[in-house]
């Protein structure tokens, strides 16, 4: 189940989102979930799993989010992949996050938000890649509004102007995910879930072998 609770939301998901969506847009590291009370509400929605998760982080509710989407970390869940990256952004770890926006820059949800990467863009970054810098997606537009995100957690940027931008974000990757899933429960969220890639289950044996740095999934 996506949840561990019995009892039936108090709310409906149209009553729930409408209150999420007034709360402050996910930018820079939370200390905690805003309203620790709409986690249990979110879950007893028993939406798709990608779609929870969302909820979560609208909440500012990482560990949440987090236990959701490190069960589809590889395709087809490109929208769970790019909630990743998002995830990883809110906690400020950028490098984590452009190499979650890379693996999952050509996905349909993705594109939505900052379009189609030109061959140029491609070849570019594909260049840096090899000389061994860190993956990072190939549009200039996501990869921009990370390094700008970065600059922020460091004293440095409009905050305002990319709030608006992390708001877009969100509401295209939520309104793709309506679209995609509904809102109806899907009580066996394990029919969601996904085997790890190859890469993936690398870089986790790595974590525990120590034969790599530290990437925290």
């Amino acid at each position: 189940m996506t949840s561990v609770y019995s009892a039936a939301s108090a709310v409906s998901f149209d009553e729930l989102l409408a209150h999420l969506k007034s709360l402050p847009v996910p930018l820079l590291p939370p200390a905690k979930a805003i309203d620790p009370t709409l986690s249990d509400k979110i879950a007893s929605l028993y939406l798709h799993p990608a779609l929870e998760a969302l909820l979560h982080l609208l909440n500012h509710d990482l560990p949440s989010a987090h236990f959701l989407v490190r069960h589809m970390q590889s395709d087809p869940a490109f929208e769970a992949m790019y909630l990743h990256g998002i995830l990883h952004r809110i906690e400020g770890d950028f490098n984590n996050t452009r190499a979650w926006y890379y693996d999952v820059a050509e996905s349909e949800p993705f594109e939505l938000v900052w379009g189609k990467a030109t061959e140029d863009e491609k070849a570019a970054v594909e260049k840096k890649k090899e000389e061994c810098e860190n993956k990072m997606p190939p549009q200039k537009s996501a990869r921009d509004f990370v390094d700008s995100l970065e600059k922020l957690s460091k004293g440095q940027g409009d905050k305002q102007a990319l709030g608006k931008e992390s708001r877009r974000e969100f509401d295209t990757v939520l309104d793709w995910c309506i679209k995609k899933f509904g809102t109806g429960k899907h009580t066996d969220a394990s029919k969601a879930w996904v085997q790890p890639s190859q890469e993936i289950s690398e870089k986790g044996q790595s974590m525990v072998t120590g034969n790599d740095s530290f990437r925290k999934f």
